[in-house]
């Protein structure tokens, strides 16, 4: 800022060196000319004898003048005589303006010939003539000089106070990047600065919180791989040990089957998760009738329901449901959702599959005849393990997983995805909303 002060402060002196050197010329040249067309016109108009006299009023107005005599000698001021001599002897006798250069000075000069033979020469050096606007130039640079370090003071009083801001933002944002999450600075500066302080410290809030889920997340999910492991564990070593023998073998061989497949589906969560993170996870949309997938998951789960002794139904129109989406993810998301509610709901309660079209949606829909979510738990539905962690003993739970990974993939396709009441059934609605066409 202060280099373009300074290129400003020059630049306007320069342009005024020249522009009050050249308005002061003009008025020079202008004063002279009406100098001379005064005292030439008074001098034809008395026509005296001798005009000496008439003109020692001039010369003690400091304006060199010399005259020619009908008889050729010339008199008069030594600057005066000398344009005279220099000019053309046709210029001589005719009247007009002149710039000639003596001794080194430019010099003004205004020839006027009278009638009576006589020529009277003007003259007048520039630098006499500016020099009083060169006083006045010289005061204006002044100004323009002090205007400057004023505005040099200013700038540098200006940056310290942008850059001080700035390096704590800089040096907060290093520390952050060495791993700390607890640096927050103080917004201060212009507007700008401290947005970006602003910005800096919800960065910082955000990464904290990210990381503390992500700690907690994976403190979740090493219970949850520790309780099947313990089960495998024992099991495998009681029957290497011979303690589990002969009866009880079969129901060591299940229990550990079934801990295994649990450990096989957390395991498939969390691989399904990290790869919707990934760059290179696809969504392979084709244009469809969504019926086609409700009846093909129909079929399956309705033949789970039957042997947990849970009522299934399925609700959909007889007018294709005409959607552009992926097939399999489709229904992996109603598997998802089918498989949490069929968790929850007890023998003889009904679990429907729903499909229709409102509006410019599909909507797909499993609801349940379980427990129910409150509108707390309703808030927190998809987010990893919080669901887990609230009913872990009280009711039975899946691996914390499978309803953000559902949201993740409903996302993905482009749709969105809510828990509501089911007033109907008593329990849980899950809606799903993909765009028709």
């Amino acid at each position: 800022m202060a280099v373009v002060v300074t290129i400003a402060v020059v630049v306007a002196g320069l342009v005024s060196v020249g522009l009050v050197r050249g308005a002061a010329q003009d008025e020079a040249r202008k004063a002279l000319r009406s100098k001379a067309d005064l005292v030439s016109a008074v001098l034809e108009a008395s026509r005296p004898v001798d005009i000496a006299p008439a003109l020692r009023v001039v010369r003690q107005q400091d304006t060199p003048v010399a005259w020619e005599g009908p008889g050729g000698r010339l008199a008069g001021d030594a600057l005066a005589r000398t344009a005279y001599t220099q000019l053309p002897q046709a210029e001589r006798t005719v009247s007009g303006s002149h710039t000639l250069r003596i001794d080194g000075r430019q010099v003004l000069v205004e020839v006027r010939p009278l009638s009576t033979g006589a020529t009277v020469v003007f003259a007048e050096r520039t630098s006499l003539a500016t020099g009083q606007s060169l006083r006045m130039l010289n005061r204006v640079l002044l100004a323009l000089v002090i205007g400057l370090v004023l505005a040099v003071l200013a700038s540098v009083l200006f940056a310290r106070r942008l850059a001080a801001p700035l390096r704590s933002t800089a040096a907060a944002a290093h520390r952050m990047a060495s791993g700390e999450r607890s640096v927050r600075v103080v917004p201060a500066g212009p507007t700008e600065v401290a947005e970006t302080g602003e910005s800096l410290n919800a960065l910082a809030e955000a990464l904290e919180h990210s990381e503390r889920r992500q700690r907690e997340f994976l403190m979740s999910v090493s219970h949850k791989l520790r309780t099947p492991l313990g089960a495998v564990r024992g099991f495998a070593e009681g029957l290497q040990d011979g303690v589990i023998t002969g009866a009880a073998v079969p129901a060591a061989g299940r229990t550990i089957v079934a801990e295994s497949a649990r450990l096989e589906r957390l395991v498939a969560d969390l691989l399904d998760l990290a790869r919707l993170g990934a760059d290179d996870f696809r969504f392979d949309a084709v244009p469809l009738d969504l019926r086609d997938v409700v009846d093909q998951a129909a079929e399956v789960w309705d033949e789970r329901c039957r042997r947990d002794g849970v009522r299934f139904a399925v609700e959909r129109p007889d007018a294709a449901v005409l959607v552009r989406t992926d097939p399999v993810r489709v229904r992996q998301v109603i598997d998802g959702l089918a498989e949490n509610a069929l968790r929850v709901t007890e023998v003889g309660a009904p679990l429907v599959l729903a499909l229709r079209i409102e509006g410019d949606r599909a909507v797909l829909e499993v609801r349940d005849g379980g427990p129910g979510l409150t509108a707390d738990d309703m808030a927190v539905a998809f987010e990893r393990s919080e669901l887990y962690q609230r009913y872990r003993g009280v009711r039975r739970v899946g691996t914390g997983l499978g309803l953000a990974l559902v949201k993740a993939l409903v996302d993905g396709l482009g749709g969105t995805v809510a828990a509501h009441q089911a007033p109907a059934e008593g329990g849980t609605c899950f809606r799903v909303e993909l765009p028709l066409g």
